[in-house]
């Protein structure tokens, strides 16, 4: 009977230590550096263990860890996840959005006040066939400016922001940080036009006041919210309170966005943030943001967003 006893004591205590070992499981999250993973930073400083952090330095990154069930969760461009969505068969999820636009006009030229004060000009832009490319000529054409505007592009944010810097480019359009790197390079460079407000401004010029410029997001694989809903939930709890952390001590994220190289200095981190839009929102203000866009994204070209619009199936709601 002794043996029974020590027997099935010991059974127990393998399946409480497997349960354990279950439930402390991570869950994995991956984020690109840059705006998209600033959100982030308050999780990673208090993580105790609960999640397993991926730091991407390109979007194709990103796609391999979700098409191969590597990540759990993972920050991104709005317009990936869309495509993620269409390209895993719905295996993908929309949690929150997390960054609005990026973008900024960026010039050396003290007469641009106004999107209007843009006409004649040529101004250098990134990300062609891209979302980039798509609002700037949304903005241009709800302003009369579509043949009064000249854009050129240029292959990398990197390359315009050291066009910029070094003058040889007056006026151009990029994201941060790239922004603010330029700057800190050339102090008669300012942020003239945020390109977020322009959008907003051409939308409801358009009758379509819901429609946001968002470009950050955080999905998930719908078979991992199947299985670990609570989980999900915790990690979108801790997600709106480091949120919150950044925006309202600028300072300390800055820090930690150096800290876990998000963000190589954290100086830059610091001008940045204030400009990178960074945001939680969930649920039925996401899908209202959202939709409107992916709407555009379709009409300009179905291929930016997987050639179709997500389903009702993609919007999560807790």
């Amino acid at each position: 009977m002794k043996r029974i006893g020590f027997a099935f004591l010991a059974a127990l205590l393998l399946m409480a230590l497997s349960a354990c070992a279950f439930a402390e499981d991570p869950t994995r999250v991956y984020a690109l550096k840059g705006p998209t993973g600033i959100g982030m930073v308050g999780i990673m400083q208090e993580n105790e263990g609960d999640y397993a952090f991926t730091l991407c330095g390109a979007a194709d990154e990103i796609v391999a860890a979700v098409a191969s069930g590597s990540a759990d969760i993972a920050a991104c461009p709005t317009n990936l996840a869309a495509t993620l969505y269409n390209k895993t068969n719905g295996g993908v999820q929309l949690l929150a959005l997390n960054t609005l636009g990026v973008l900024h006009v960026v010039t050396s030229d003290p007469a641009i006040q106004s999107v209007q004060d843009l006409a004649g000009r040529t101004v250098y832009a990134t990300g062609q066939a891209s979302v980039p490319e798509y609002v700037i000529r949304y903005i241009l054409e709800q302003n009369g400016l579509a043949d009064r505007v000249t854009v050129e592009y240029v292959a990398e944010h990197s390359e315009l922001a050291t066009l910029l810097a070094t003058g040889q480019v007056e006026t151009g359009i990029l994201p941060e940080p790239h922004v603010t790197s330029a700057q800190m390079q050339n102090d008669q460079l300012r942020a003239a036009l945020d390109v977020t407000e322009l959008f907003e401004d051409a939308a409801r010029a358009a009758g379509k006041e819901d429609m946001v410029l968002s470009m950050g997001c955080v999905i998930v694989r719908r078979e991992y919210a199947q299985s670990h809903p609570d989980q999900v939930s915790a990690f979108m709890d801790a997600y709106a309170a480091s949120v919150e952390f950044v925006n309202t001590d600028v300072s300390a994220a800055a820090q930690q966005v150096e800290a876990f190289g998000i963000m190589p200095k954290a100086a830059a981190a610091e001008r940045a943030i204030p400009n990178c839009h960074i945001v939680f929102i969930e649920g039925d203000a996401m899908r209202a943001q959202i939709a409107p866009l992916y709407a555009l994204l379709y009409e300009a070209n179905p291929a930016s967003i997987g050639g179709a619009l997500p389903g009702d199936d993609f919007y999560y709601v807790r």
